[in-house]
């Protein structure tokens, strides 16, 4: 097993990477990226790869106590870093500390800060007793809460946020430690601390740094449970509160983790979950739904699935009427292989497409640490054949994937997000489990990464009649 991030692999990355901008520059020269996203992506990528190879090499002998506390200061140092930078960079670019067309996050400030004003009893029947969608109801809640305690401060919100996302590569680290042992477990957290599509969350008012918090404090306390021999009150209600909890920031993703902790229960193997214990968690699992079955959670979760398929094609109409006149053939059906790699990273200019910019090295990392996780999916599954001891985390992964991939936002980095964290989980633990026969197949999708980009650059030109 490989204990740390390979150099080699750090350093042929950053060559693929400067490779496939130049390649997509040149080929679109008239849509070439603005100078100051291409330096973005270049610190992005060095950060991501130059830092993770470093410090996973670095600190791999530290007692256990003295890393987790050197991943949270990294994690907590690039954030805050990033949170100042970008509320000073998008008052630039803006005129407003928020992102280019911020939509969402303006609602999300506006309408906390009037809840921070009202009564708790006002707050939680306008947002939870009297709604018949609890979707987004959670994160009001949180961030009304938050400015009712420090104000309806915009940086002091996000530093708040910085943290929250620091603690979630805390938790992930401890997943990924229980389930595929304390090196992999390791560079799991650094790659977590680095990410940047992570990091750039912090400094949006968006829901989703305080969502992925949730999700993995949900897998890894469920986690947590199956293993343990006996039951407490507390291991017991924690997972619970927070699988409900995820109902009420996005109902599918709080769909996916039911169906993980399922899963789990009926699949895992023998030595983390015995029989007596597989039965108690069936009745209770039972009882769960037999609880939410006909109210609010169960009706939208059924109303979502019902209507998958209209609200693809909508949003494959508006696009279409955008001007993206090649979204059409974006259906489930083609996006869905493609999963454990989406989205693609947007390398040109292209009108309303600068959060993306912003974004499009840490996409690009996506793609790349695509080829590791279906190496590790595949050693799981045929050659090491330990899948049920991964089937808490991986069935998550396949299931909240699958469900975006199939509806009208398989490419929406904003909506592929909560699968980011155990993408990089099996990304670690394929690279962990490199030898000279699987690396051959990196060296394939070290070709095919570059391919991607160009065709998804030539996609985004194409389709708006740039060409």
């Amino acid at each position: 097993m490989i204990p740390f991030f390979p150099h080699q692999i750090s350093l042929k990355s950053v060559g693929i990477y400067l490779g496939t901008l130049a390649a997509v520059s040149l080929l679109f020269f008239r849509y070439a990226t603005p100078v100051e996203y291409t330096v973005m992506g270049l610190v992005w990528i060095m950060v991501f790869f130059g830092l993770t190879a470093w410090t996973s090499r670095k600190w791999y002998h530290l007692p256990r106590r003295n890393f987790i506390w050197l991943m949270l200061a990294l994690a907590v140092g690039l954030r805050v870093a990033w949170v100042v930078f970008s509320y000073y960079f998008y008052q630039a670019k803006t005129g407003i500390p928020f992102e280019f067309e911020a939509a969402d996050a303006r609602e999300y400030h506006a309408d906390a800060a009037w809840l921070a004003t009202t009564t708790w009893h006002y707050t939680w029947d306008y947002l939870i007793a009297s709604r018949t969608s609890l979707s987004d109801s959670g994160y009001l809640f949180y961030l009304s809460t938050l400015y009712r305690v420090i104000g309806p401060g915009i940086m002091s919100a996000r530093l708040v946020k910085a943290v929250v996302g620091a603690a979630m590569c805390w938790l992930l680290y401890r997943l990924a430690a229980r389930t595929l042992g304390e090196t992999t477990g390791r560079m799991t957290g650094l790659m977590a601390a680095c990410m940047p599509n992570l990091i750039i969350y912090c400094g949006l008012h968006l829901k989703e740094t305080e969502m992925l918090f949730l999700t993995v404090a949900f897998l890894e306390r469920a986690d947590a449970l199956l293993r343990s021999q006996r039951y407490t009150f507390a291991s017991v209600s924690a997972p619970l509160l927070l699988g409900i909890t995820l109902f009420t920031f996005r109902t599918v993703l709080g769909a996916a983790a039911l169906f993980a902790f399922i899963s789990a229960v009926l699949f895992s193997s023998g030595e983390i979950i015995g029989r007596r214990k597989r039965l108690a968690m069936t009745g209770w699992i039972v009882l769960t739904l037999a609880v939410l079955g006909g109210g609010t959670i169960a009706n939208e979760t059924e109303g979502y699935w019902e209507s998958r398929g209209e609200n693809q094609a909508v949003k494959r109409e508006q696009q279409t009427q955008r001007g993206n006149r090649w979204a059409k053939y974006a259906t489930g059906t083609v996006m869905a292989p493609m999963m454990f790699v989406l989205p693609f990273p947007t390398m040109v200019d292209v009108e309303g497409q600068y959060n993306q910019n912003i974004l499009h090295a840490g996409n690009f990392i996506r793609n790349l640490t695509g080829g590791f996780v279906v190496l590790a999916l595949f050693n799981a599954f045929f050659r090491r054949k330990d899948w049920r001891n991964k089937v808490l985390a991986g069935s998550f992964m396949i299931a909240y994937l699958t469900i975006i991939s199939m509806s009208g936002f398989a490419n929406s980095e904003r909506f592929l997000l909560p699968g980011l964290p155990l993408l990089l989980l099996f990304a670690a633990d394929g690279i962990a489990g490199l030898n000279a026969k699987s690396y051959r197949f990196i060296r394939i999708w070290y070709w095919i990464v570059p391919v991607m980009a160009v065709a998804w650059a030539f996609f985004k030109v194409g389709s708006r009649g740039l060409l």
